[in-house]
């Protein structure tokens, strides 16, 4: 099976102040390697124009459109697609999924890479990039999160088929790097309010009170008047070409999950498995379902408060630290990688495929 697949997403070329690139780029790589060909269109905004840290992938063609008006241009490329997906936040991703899901001829899919928040938005009437009468076009509804959610967007959305199609590491990117620990504990992440209170009792809280190391949190967008510890160093991006070392250098690395994502549970980071990969051990905090991907004590450690943090940081021997991480790295090669998604894509389109064309028969019929 060789799919002609075109994927219209949030973004690939930039890795700035979002997790999408990551996601897409792992993914889009491993379908490039089971033999499928995969364009992505991508719209030229300005705030990536800066930051693009991979412009040219040598393992899918990038598109960039300035606006809606430039879509008509790429009319012929959906028509012809086996598998056309629209993702999460894409500008002006309503009008998009109106004129995709009538253009396309093949397989079409949703794939929703922030499903907790875009279901609460849908439930406020506050989401700008996909509407609730739009989910029943899409034969397929991916979904960042497993779980109940799933049940819940086909009953309560109408979507024809919700599938998990969690995130993974880039294992080109993603090893073991040998680098020197510079910190005991960071945390890599865009700045969300929502993750702002976890945040500072799970790493600043702890900051404070061991002052005599070093801590580290990386990411885009957060305030410049955050008032945190002098042992707290503050980088603005680290691409994903820099993320093994990045990780290398820690002693353990954080977890802090958004509030819907906490409430729907089931919502892995990319970054969990970033990490994994990485051979650094996992401090996060709790959400259901997170036993499903890593076992809690042995793959992965669960803080509720910065109590937990401080014991982990300070309690636990260098043999067991090199075992959880060592755990946790057999399990993502094992269950995580782009490889197992990309599989899993495959099945999907494949049982979506079996029912457009059930439908086909009893319209002729």
């Amino acid at each position: 099976m060789n799919l002609n697949i075109v994927v219209f997403g949030l973004s690939i070329t930039s890795s700035w102040g979002n997790g999408h690139a990551s996601t897409y780029r792992s993914l889009i790589k491993a379908l490039a390697r089971r033999g499928h060909r995969v364009t992505f269109l991508e719209r030229d905004v300005p705030w990536y124009r800066p930051y693009r840290d991979m412009r040219d992938p040598s393992y899918c063609r990038v598109e960039l459109y300035r606006n809606l008006a430039d879509l008509a241009h790429f009319a012929p490329l959906v028509r012809a697609a086996d598998l056309v997906i629209q993702g999460s936040y894409v500008p002006d991703g309503i009008v998009l999924a109106e004129w995709l899901t009538s253009c396309a001829q093949g397989v079409t899919a949703y794939y929703d890479i922030d499903t907790p928040v875009t279901i609460a938005k849908l439930d406020s009437g506050e989401v700008d990039y996909i509407a609730a009468h739009l989910i029943p076009r899409f034969n397929l509804f991916l979904s960042f999160t497993g779980g109940p959610t799933l049940r819940h967007i086909e009953e309560q959305y109408g979507s024809p088929r919700a599938r998990a199609l969690y995130c993974a590491a880039d294992l080109d990117f993603h090893a073991p790097a040998d680098t020197c620990n510079q910190w005991a504990l960071g945390y890599l992440g865009t700045y969300s309010p929502d993750r702002d209170a976890a945040l500072n009792e799970l790493l600043v809280k702890p900051a404070t009170h061991f002052p005599e190391w070093r801590f580290v949190i990386a990411g885009a967008q957060y305030p410049d008047e955050q008032c945190w510890p002098a042992n707290i160093q503050r980088l603005e991006h680290v691409p994903p070409a820099g993320h093994a070392e990045f990780y290398a250098a820690q002693r353990y690395t954080l977890n802090v999950t958004r509030a819907d994502m906490v409430a729907r549970g089931h919502s892995p980071s990319v970054r969990l498995f970033e990490a994994a990969a990485c051979g650094t051990p996992i401090i996060s905090d709790h959400w259901p379902g997170i036993e499903t991907f890593f076992a809690p004590d042995d793959e992965i450690l669960i803080a509720k408060d910065a109590g937990d943090v401080a014991r982990m940081l300070s309690g636990i021997s260098e043999e067991r630290r090199r075992a959880i991480a060592a755990a946790a790295r057999k399990r993502l090669r094992r269950s995580h990688t782009a490889d197992e998604r990309a599989k899993d894509l495959e099945q999907f389109y494949l049982e979506a495929l079996d029912q457009v064309g059930a439908d086909v028969d009893e319209v002729v019929a």
